[in-house]
């Protein structure tokens, strides 16, 4: 099925660029030029991708991708931005972004970007063949993840993650007990060089906690080994 990308973008020579690069890979493209616009287009068309770019007007990127999240939508959000500035970086991902390019990009690096995105984020798993495929699930304690469903439940309720932060969860439930290292998760789950940006993982490790632990400040999960990383524990009955 065709994937559909939204690219926000005020300055036309980029976002047509962006449109025809896209649309000779086999997407289909809708443009808007502003934050307003785009934010209904975001809502109406429910795309697979957004390429959003920060510097907006009427709502600038960051209003626009916290008013996403706040609709509930999951979908990935590609930020573009002409500021190299950790502080925009980091701002970007807590309001609920899951990735950063900093202008000026090729085209080639787009796409090689959306594709690695769309194919991290797809949540519709199909199996090779048509015998019924047991599903996986992690379960611990009172939290049960669902990676084929994209789903996630905290005592029977179910919890909104946003593609990254879902994708960062399921790494650490594959590597419980394993204490990771910042620069390993950016690895493993960013999949690009972000050397020295190790606070984006910090960012989504709060997220995570301030939605699957009872007090994000005494994680009964997600446990920060000092001077080191992460690792995830299930926790201990008494």
């Amino acid at each position: 099925m065709t994937k559909t990308i939204l690219v926000i973008e005020d300055e036309f020579s980029i976002a047509t660029l962006l449109k025809y690069n896209l649309e000779q890979a086999g997407y289909v493209v809708e443009t808007a030029a502003d934050g307003q616009e785009g934010l209904e287009k975001a809502i109406d068309l429910q795309p697979n991708l957004i390429l959003l770019d920060l510097m907006l007007p009427k709502l600038d990127g960051m209003e626009v991708c916290k008013q996403i999240r706040q609709q509930r939508m999951n979908t990935p959000i590609i930020m573009l931005t002409a500021k190299d500035d950790e502080f925009d970086k980091v701002l970007g991902l807590e309001l609920g972004a899951d990735d950063y390019m900093t202008k000026p990009f090729s085209p080639r690096e787009v796409l090689a970007r959306v594709k690695a995105v769309l194919r991290r984020f797809t949540q519709n798993v199909v199996a090779d063949d048509k015998d019924e495929v047991q599903e996986k699930m992690y379960e611990f304690g009172q939290l049960r993840v669902y990676p084929e469903r994209f789903e996630v439940f905290l005592q029977d309720e179910a919890l909104e993650f946003t593609p990254k932060e879902f994708e960062l969860l399921i790494y650490l439930l594959e590597n419980k007990n394993r204490v990771l290292t910042r620069d390993q998760l950016l690895s493993a789950v960013w999949k690009y060089d972000f050397a020295g940006d190790t606070r984006i993982v910090d960012v989504h490790i709060s997220h995570l906690r301030d939605k699957i632990e009872e007090n994000s400040r005494k994680p009964m999960f997600i446990k920060t080994i000092r001077g080191l990383g992460y690792k995830f524990e299930e926790p201990k009955t008494t």
